[in-house]
């Protein structure tokens, strides 16, 4: 026994000198010129800030800083521990804030209910943060970018404040959430008839997702794996979250290892805001019909997530002073990290207030 209880020791104390090697320095890389030193006139800083009442933590991002200014906004969880690893397209475009909301990632305060947490203080926080960023940055309009649940936070920013924002850009853009949900359950249920997969079959029969009935609990619990493992997921190859997501984010080195384990206690707390509730059953095409800034929708071809069918819909009837839907064809639920080179010359589209590389429809 007492050897045994060494060795659990042992291993408990290796895995701990791990994540805290993985978590150093605890702050993002530099970028560096080809001798190795800092890029002049870049910029690459965790901060913190006050945000209505609540400290709220982000990174700032960019090749140079004079760059127009873009604003990130994650979905279920912070992103920028995927983006670092992956070719830093935005960075070469815009100074980035990596911004993670409040209850999540940096921004996981201790005693924060996630309960209290509503649409209308994340509208009101992305507000406050754009602020920031036009005051810090001087410029009187910004870029705001949303993915997946950003997307649904996006969109009704860009509602109530049009006149902060030179564009809004929605990256698998959520449009009618549940009636998304429903499209993927009965696609993967068929998908996996076919391949003969019962287990997958009955983990989904057992938990049905409908316009009627909702999205059941259970279907959470399976929902990740049916869509990795179709290729539906985060990106067109990621089959594991486990390999694809979870393991990237404890190697990140810009996260302390509290922040690691503050990143994944809000991913945790997220399902329970009232904030999920709404995303899935509101009708964006309902709530916000017209936009007075111009829109870029940016939508991967396998995505399971946030559908294609329902971004499109929502697109063709959105009114807007300029408008782009762009299919990424290799793409799941992140083209930016699947598609990268598309991704940029899309972007220019979105720099330049046009819409010359968007779909024909």
């Amino acid at each position: 026994m007492g050897i045994a209880l060494s060795v659990v020791a042992a291993t408990v104390l290796g895995l701990a000198g791990l994540l805290l090697f993985w978590s150093y320095p605890g702050q993002p890389a530099a970028f560096l010129d080809a001798n190795g030193q800092p890029l002049p006139n870049s910029i690459s800083e965790k901060v913190f800030v006050e945000i209505n009442g609540t400290r709220q933590g982000m990174f700032l991002r960019g090749k140079d800083r004079t760059r127009p200014v873009l604003l990130y906004l994650h979905g279920g969880l912070p992103e920028y521990f995927l983006a670092e690893r992956h070719e830093p397209v935005l960075e070469e475009l815009f100074v980035v804030c990596w911004w993670e909301q409040r209850g999540a990632g940096l921004s996981n305060t201790p005693g924060l209910d996630p309960k209290a947490i509503t649409t209308d203080q994340f509208i009101a926080d992305t507000i406050e943060v754009t602020q920031y960023l036009r005051r810090r940055f001087g410029q009187e309009r910004i870029f705001l970018l949303g993915h997946s649940g950003g997307s649904f936070l996006g969109v009704l920013a860009a509602a109530r404040a049009p006149e902060l924002f030179r564009a809004y850009v929605g990256v698998a853009q959520m449009a009618n959430q549940l009636a998304s949900e429903t499209r993927a359950f009965d696609s993967m249920l068929e998908q996996f008839r076919q391949r003969g997969d019962t287990r997958m079959v009955q983990k989904l029969e057992a938990a049905p997702v409908t316009l009627t009935g909702g999205f059941p609990g259970a279907y959470a619990a399976v929902r990740d794996e049916a869509m990795h493992k179709l290729g539906g997921g985060t990106t067109h190859q990621m089959k594991s979250v486990v390999s694809g997501i979870f393991l990237p984010s404890l190697r990140s080195p810009a996260y302390s290892l509290g922040e690691k384990l503050r990143l994944w206690r809000g991913k945790a707390a997220a399902g329970v805001s009232p904030m999920f509730d709404e995303m899935l059953t509101t009708n964006l095409a309902a709530r916000v019909p017209e936009l007075r800034v111009p829109v870029y929708f940016l939508h991967g071809a396998f995505d399971y997530t946030c559908t294609s069918a329902e971004a499109e819909a929502y697109f063709d009837g959105l009114k807007a002073p300029l408008k782009g839907f762009y299919r990424f064809p290799e793409s799941a639920h992140s083209p930016m990290l699947e598609e990268p080179a598309r991704f940029r010359r899309v972007l220019n589209d979105v720099l330049s207030g046009t819409n010359d590389l968007a779909d024909k429809r």
